[in-house]
């Protein structure tokens, strides 16, 4: 029976205890070979974790404990370094004075191993000290690996939390950013005592300068050569789990091939490059494999508080994202703000490459896959429909049935039901708390991307203008047109005059058109008519 490692982030655990481990020391040993200063981004619950010990158990020189696998053959030497490892994944640093006292007591228990010949002050510069004594009493240079650099900076992002330093109150995100900074600043200086540096997180704050004041690590975050050194391939996922693939098909009552179309679907579709490998969410097929059911796992860990502080004060509109081209800088290097929030809905894991266009050199972007697109529209959505958890999956089952039946009725009650527990404030966008046709539009399509695997378009272009909403199921097409403070017989006509259903004409599925009228002042839908 497999045994895989969920939870466990310790690679001589998953070694001695024969849990599952996918070998990427291959790729591991190219990475060491060819470089020495490195920064990577990925998502959470991607693997980094388990990266970061894999690395140090490398440079400790443990070769029994890679027998067997990639790197076994590759290396010949089994040097070993002295190694150097902060994860900060454990702390919760919304409180004053937990980042320092991490880092001293860090780098005390580091002096313990390696008593420094002088006394200096600032852990930083007792830190290059600790690197120094290191190299000269062992004979090599050092090894740095830190697991989840961001996440002092993550915990108090847009916070607006406060700390007092020399009398004078200042911002927690700024300190944070500050000590940091003359934390990392020793990497420059202690150049001649580094072997290799690893540094990951979840976001690049390139424009915060914490990496101020060292040499710059080598961002591949985008390095077609290390797509895949976090997460799972499918190539991978043919070769490794063969046996649970069949107990899971065994279990849903389907085919192999079918079993792994619907795991592709809802778990795959990452892409960290121009070169477009597909590569899956690690967290959720372990989960997966291990439960025998097929469930939205990697959101259920948790939503970034980080992204939904952004979001809740800012006016996205994620049909417009969805959209654009882009380059590199605007969604992974670039810091998010509210206004801006889309470098870390992307770099979060909520949005990935879908296309690269080699000549114009752009990206565009969009879900990963139906996990993550269920969820990431459920967190925007929880953030003003006042349902539990468990009413809205029930509302969400309910609308979906009537949309794949083509009851119209039934979902002109479901939507009212949704619709009436919305807030006013949020009905409105605007700052003059004004309501607008696109509120409700943008509403609807929220709901629709949110329900299922359809296509949905937001302002579908027609030959005289655009639809509001169109929704295409495998059975139904429906174009809606909506009113504010007006009727659903205008919605119609319009839907007709501006020829929105031509492009439905040979099209075998059933085709509805639906005019909508909304009241600015119930929030909610006064006609609704159908033909």
């Amino acid at each position: 029976m497999m045994k895989y490692p969920i939870g466990v982030q310790s690679f001589e655990r998953i070694i001695k205890e024969n849990y599952v481990y996918v070998d990427k020391t291959d790729l591991i040993y190219d990475l060491v070979k060819n470089g020495s200063i490195y920064f990577l981004s990925r998502p959470r619950r991607f693997g980094k974790s388990l990266l970061m010990p894999t690395l140090e158990n490398y440079f400790l020189g443990r070769k029994e404990l890679f027998r067997g696998l990639a790197i076994d053959t590759l290396e010949k030497e089994w040097l070993e370094y002295p190694v150097f490892h902060i994860d900060f994944n454990g702390g919760n640093f919304k409180e004053a004075g937990i980042l320092e006292g991490i880092l001293e007591d860090t780098v005390s228990a580091w002096e313990r191993n390696y008593p420094p010949t002088d006394r200096y002050t600032g852990v930083g510069r007792r830190f290059q000290e600790v690197l120094r004594t290191a190299h000269e009493r062992t004979g090599r240079r050092c090894v740095v690996l830190i697991d989840e650099y961001d996440k002092p900076l993550l915990d108090v992002l847009e916070t607006g939390l406060t700390t007092v330093i020399d009398g004078q109150e200042r911002l927690l995100e700024d300190w944070h950013k500050d000590v940091l900074r003359g934390f990392y600043s020793v990497f420059k200086a202690a150049d001649a005592d580094l072997q290799f540096v690893l540094l990951t997180g979840v976001t690049k704050f390139a424009q915060v300068s914490v990496f101020s004041g060292f040499n710059q690590p080598k961002d591949i975050s985008m390095d077609s050569r290390y797509d895949t050194l976090c997460g799972i391939t499918q190539q991978e996922l043919e070769n490794c789990f063969t046996e649970p693939i069949k107990d899971l098909a065994a279990k849903y009552g389907v085919s192999v091939p079918e079993i792994t179309d619907s795991l592709k679907r809802r778990y795959d579709g990452y892409h960290f490059s121009e070169e477009m490998t597909d590569v899956y969410n690690p967290f959720s097929l372990l989960n997966v494999f291990d439960s025998l059911k097929m469930r939205d796992y990697w959101m259920t860990t948790g939503t970034s508080d980080y992204l939904v502080r952004l979001l809740s004060r800012g006016n996205e509109n994620m049909e417009e994202m969805l959209r654009g081209e882009y380059t590199p800088s605007a969604f992974a290097d670039y810091k998010a703000t509210a206004e801006m929030p889309l470098p870390m809905i992307y770099q979060s894991g909520y949005l990935t490459i879908k296309g690269y266009d080699r000549e114009t050199e752009l990206f565009r972007l969009d879900f990963p896959n139906e996990e993550v697109r269920r969820g990431f529209l459920s967190m925007l959505a929880s953030g003003y429909i006042s349902k539990s958890d468990a009413r809205m999956e029930s509302w969400a089952a309910n609308a979906r049935n009537a949309l794949n039946k083509g009851n119209i009725d039934g979902l002109r009650e479901h939507m009212e039901s949704l619709l009436s527990d919305i807030p006013y404030g949020i009905r409105c966008s605007r700052t003059d708390g004004e309501a607008r046709e696109r509120d409700f539009q943008y509403t609807f399509y929220l709901i629709f991307r949110m329900l299922g695997g359809w296509k949905v378009y937001a302002e579908k272009s027609s030959g005289q203008g655009r639809a509001d909403c169109v929704v295409e199921t495998d059975r139904f097409v429906y174009i809606f047109e909506f009113k504010l403070d007006g009727t659903a017989e205008d919605a119609l006509r319009q839907i007709e005059e501006k020829g929105y259903a031509r492009p439905y004409a040979t099209d075998t599925r059933r085709l509805f058109r639906i005019g909508a009228s909304f009241s600015s002042s119930t929030g909610n839908i006064e006609d609704w008519q159908t033909a």
